[in-house]
């Protein structure tokens, strides 16, 4: 068994090897831990949970049944499509790299940048949505008043543990992301059968969850229900984890490729059981809607006292483990990236821990910038009291936007190099979409174009605004930094196989 992992560990380091890296990160990751950490970023105890009361307000309880299906359906394309690329070109730069390689290097430093935009904003708003939760529960046992600034407050302690337990190393975090995947197949277990055996009032009926025309807000439902959308769309985010931790994974062409659909279709399919609970314990929906927390109010309506709380406590802790995975697989984005010379002070994100076997700098670059987000829309709001935004609507649609976008990118690519004769069936790794690669892409690039549209709406449109300015600073950089100091991907295949010897010997025990 051990001379067949090690053989196959060879095999994956020669793969590397043809694009011109070294294999500095640890390669310990197994396929589960590889669908693990996707699984987790996605973590519908997280973005279903966190976003429950946008949806409900928006599209009413027709959200949870239609909106969740439609939403699902169409990132399951889009996340074959990733896979089928994921098994074509493995490396950690994942969406960078693969839009570099299917056209130029000008290509993927948008790419990466965009990507980096994106992540920013998913790892804020998962853990802001943590501490959404868990600031009110622990103002329950402490005795404070939970506000706006204590929030940010356990936002902060949660990045920075996040930081301590990422930089510490992979096989640490790989194990909590294992034990993750199952703890949300647990509390999703245990929810539903709290709710369908427990709660304190009568269900409603099933076709209450497909009960549309309803909304709380001021929209007319049609538009309502498409910003609505928001809840299940950045519920789906950040199942590229599996492609950016492709370098520790052994046999990423098939195991990665798997780990990107897989963990996309059965986040749909246990979070849809999850919402139907709990959408058909309303008691009153548009009480629901309008509580500052739907989810903990449909909860404590449905459970009741000491009960309710303790399945609050279990959805809290599994946004935890979401926000540690999504740092995990962001820093490995930045490393990759940083590798190629991508960013400003490239030599620092991509150093490698000889200890830990991590990108320890770039660990606490996300730490810091996805801080500085939260903070600056905390600024924003201080100095606009009268907003009717929230921070979290606002993180989330900033990074289903800027992530969409980067991972449409890629596909457009690679439809276009098909048709130049470029990419060629002969290119293509174990796992790919065979002669459905084609309408499945461009299925997904429809999609990804009709939803970055909806997501910066109102009242996202602040999202929209965030996000311009961020392109506008993207295009000031093309001209202050690209041209003089980015030299592409392409450079590392110049790299020679006794350079590339010489750097993993730095990292041989």
């Amino acid at each position: 068994m051990e001379a067949n992992k090690q053989k196959q560990m060879l095999e994956d380091k020669k793969h590397l090897h043809r694009f011109g890296y070294a294999q500095e990160l640890l390669r310990d990751m197994g396929g589960f831990s590889n669908f693990a950490i996707s699984f987790s970023i996605i973590s519908i105890l997280t973005g279903a949970v966190s976003l429950y009361g946008h949806g409900l307000l928006y599209g009413g309880p027709g959200m949870m049944g239609f909106g969740w299906t439609i939403v699902a359906l169409f990132v399951l394309l889009i996340a074959a499509s990733m896979a089928e690329l994921a098994s074509a070109i493995p490396t950690a730069g994942a969406l960078y790299h693969w839009a570099a390689v299917l056209a130029n290097k000008r290509w993927g430093w948008y790419t990466a940048w965009i990507n980096l935009i994106g992540q920013i904003g998913i790892v804020a708003g998962i853990d802001y949505s943590f501490a959404l939760f868990a600031d009110p529960l622990l103002s329950g046992v402490f005795g404070y008043t939970s506000t706006e600034t204590t929030t940010l407050i356990v936002f902060a302690i949660t990045l920075l543990l996040h930081g301590i337990f990422n930089h510490i190393g992979i096989r640490l975090v790989a194990r909590l992301n294992d034990f993750s995947a199952w703890y949300h197949i647990g509390v999703v277990a245990v929810l539903v059968i709290s709710l369908a055996f427990f709660t304190k009032h009568d269900l409603q009926p099933l076709s209450y969850l497909y009960q549309v025309g309803e909304t709380f807000s001021d929209k007319p439902y049609a538009i309502a229900f498409l910003i609505g959308l928001l809840q299940a769309q950045w519920t789906f985010t950040g199942y590229d984890a599996s492609a950016h931790t492709i370098e520790e994974t052994i046999n990423p062409r098939v195991r990665a490729a798997w780990g990107i659909f897989s963990s996309v279709a059965f986040s749909f399919i246990f979070g849809f059981l999850m919402l139907a609970f709990v959408t058909l314990s309303i008691k009153d929906a548009g009480a629901a809607a309008g509580a500052g927390n739907a989810f903990i109010y449909v909860i404590s309506e449905a459970l009741g006292g000491t009960f309710g709380n303790i399945v609050l406590w279990l959805v809290t802790f599994a946004m935890w483990f979401c926000g540690l995975a999504s740092i995990t697989s962001f820093s490995r984005m930045m490393y990759a990236f940083s590798r190629d010379k991508g960013m400003p002070g490239s030599r620092h994100w991509a150093e490698i821990s000889v200890k830990y076997r991590t990108p320890a700098k770039a660990i606490w670059l996300v730490v810091i910038l996805s801080f500085a987000l939260a903070l600056f829309d905390y600024v924003l709001k201080a100095v606009n009291p009268d907003t009717s935004y929230t921070t979290l609507s606002f993180l989330t649609a900033v990074s289903v936007v800027g992530l969409y976008v980067a991972y449409g990118i890629p596909l457009y690519l690679k439809l276009r190099a098909e048709a130049r004769g470029d990419f060629q069936a002969k290119h293509l790794g174990p796992w790919n979409l065979g002669k459905w690669s084609k309408p499945i892409n461009i299925l997904s690039l429809i999609w990804i174009v009709f939803i970055c549209i909806v997501m910066v709406i109102p009242p996202n449109q602040n999202a929209g605004y965030a996000l311009i300015g961020m392109m506008l600073l993207l295009m000031i950089m093309d001209y202050g930094y690209y041209r003089k100091h980015f030299p592409g991907p392409e450079a590392a295949l110049n790299v020679s196989m006794e350079q590339i010897k010489r750097q993993e010997a730095k990292f041989e025990e």
